[in-house]
């Protein structure tokens, strides 16, 4: 109903002056505090919210909650989970309006959860999706460059990140900062010290906690879950809150070991000799890290080569980070290629050279194809891989469709599609030679 409210020229008029969006969404805010009360006086709520890392540490703490017996309920851009009973986020928003959260909040209350674990938002902060809700405590991962068109610029974005952890301060809650992110000092001198604690990987009460890394190309009965230099991160975010509500460390131990691992986020994918991974990463500073990590894994007398497919959302999106990311794919990886992620109403040919720009930088055009379906690339990818080589598919992650013109949406599942694909690969009896594109 309020979609369709909202697409009459009058009301479009009204909801683009300067203010009005904002006392808009607050109202909501408001209204969903009159309809469903107040159950986030039930229940311990806590909000993660950071550019990175947001889902997996959620995550993670949720499966040390449950290690620990605590009934809980999860809502993040991966699923909506209460108690035993989880979905997939199907809603194509993390942090939903319309009353959603406050919903979400009475369900958990009613299930007897003991605590609410939800993925914070930017978008979600700006749209006072937080508002009226006690928060018990508000975490931070780190703070990057994203979103800096809808916000207009960096320090703004950053700002919100900011208005929320204040907020949870201003209700008596307590706040957890990255200390090995760069924002932290700025964040940390802007909270004036009220019930702020800050974790870094690095501790030495968290660094033995945390589970060894398993090689790339190990076992194949090893866990999915591929600790890189940013779960490390998530890793102690998880560690610190565990700690913080008083959870066994041994508990914690155990509940971080036998993680599987989160749909989409360095998700490893082995079919015989072959070695693929997922990841939703779609900013320059999670490519890079991915991309890192998998480089500096040797599990083979040489090192693998990377084979990278990847692309950069459309509808206006962050431009400005298409050929940065062009630019880290060329630093990090052998072969290159360049597909369709969610162009929205944008055309895919511009936001694929776009991207292909940055990459120039370190490689000439000529090693730089360009796919625009999606299902090809990793076919291609996969194609010319050699035993040891490793295709990387990064930006869709665990989502469940691919965004196009005027509102369309084609269905994707970029597991079950790298599957398929490596089995077909796996069939070959004289795979294609990894020497080099074919174009």
């Amino acid at each position: 109903m309020f979609e369709r409210i909202k697409r009459l020229p009058i009301v479009k008029f009204i909801y683009n002056l300067p203010g009005t969006r904002r006392a808009y969404h607050l109202l909501l805010a408001f209204l969903g505090t009159l309809i469903y009360g107040r159950p986030d006086r039930k229940i311990f709520v806590i909000g993660v919210t950071g550019t990175k890392g947001k889902t997996t540490t959620l995550e993670l703490l949720n499966a040390v909650l449950e290690a620990a017996g605590r009934k809980t309920a999860l809502l993040s851009s991966l699923r909506a989970k209460i108690g035993e009973h989880s979905e997939k986020n199907l809603l194509g928003n993390t942090m939903p309006g319309r009353f959603y959260i406050k919903k979400f909040l009475r369900r958990a209350v009613a299930a007897h959860c003991k605590y609410a674990l939800v993925e914070v938002t930017s978008e979600g902060v700006a749209m006072h999706r937080h508002r009226f809700i006690s928060w018990n405590i508000g975490v931070l991962t780190n703070v990057a460059p994203e979103h800096i068109e809808a916000h207009g610029s960096f320090e703004k974005y950053r700002q919100v990140k900011l208005d929320f952890l204040k907020y949870v301060l201003g209700r008596g809650g307590k706040v957890l900062i990255n200390r090995d992110d760069k924002s932290s000092k700025f964040l940390i001198d802007a909270l004036e010290g009220k019930k702020v604690v800050t974790y870094s990987k690095n501790d030495e009460r968290i660094f033995p906690l945390i589970p060894e890394p398993h090689p790339v190309r190990g076992a194949v009965e090893a866990p999915p879950f591929i600790l890189s230099e940013f779960n490390k991160d998530n890793v102690a975010a998880a560690i610190t809150l565990a700690r913080d509500l008083g959870i066994n460390e041994k508990i914690v131990a155990e509940a971080l070991r036998d993680f599987r691992g989160v749909p989409g986020r360095m998700e490893f994918i082995r079919r015989g000799p072959f070695t693929a991974v997922i990841d939703y990463a779609h900013t320059p500073a999670s490519l890079e890290a991915v991309y890192r990590h998998l480089k500096n894994s040797r599990p083979t007398p040489r090192a693998p080569r990377l084979i990278c497919v990847l692309g950069s959302a459309g509808g206006g999106r962050d431009k400005w980070k298409r050929p940065v990311m062009g630019k880290v794919a060329a630093q990090y990886c052998d072969e290159i290629i360049l597909t369709d992620e969610d162009p929205y109403d944008e055309k895919s040919e511009e936001i694929i050279e776009q991207i292909a720009r940055g990459s120039y930088e370190f490689k000439p055009p000529s090693e730089v194809l360009k796919i625009l379906d999606r299902r090809e690339a990793v076919r291609r990818a996969i194609e010319i891989m050699d035993d040891g080589d490793i295709v990387v598919v990064t930006g869709k992650g665990s989502e469940d469709f691919i965004h196009i013109a005027h509102g369309k949406k084609i269905p994707w599942n970029e597991r079950r599609i790298v599957e398929e694909e490596l089995a077909r690969k796996e069939k070959r009896p004289e795979p294609m030679s990894g020497s080099g594109l074919r174009r």
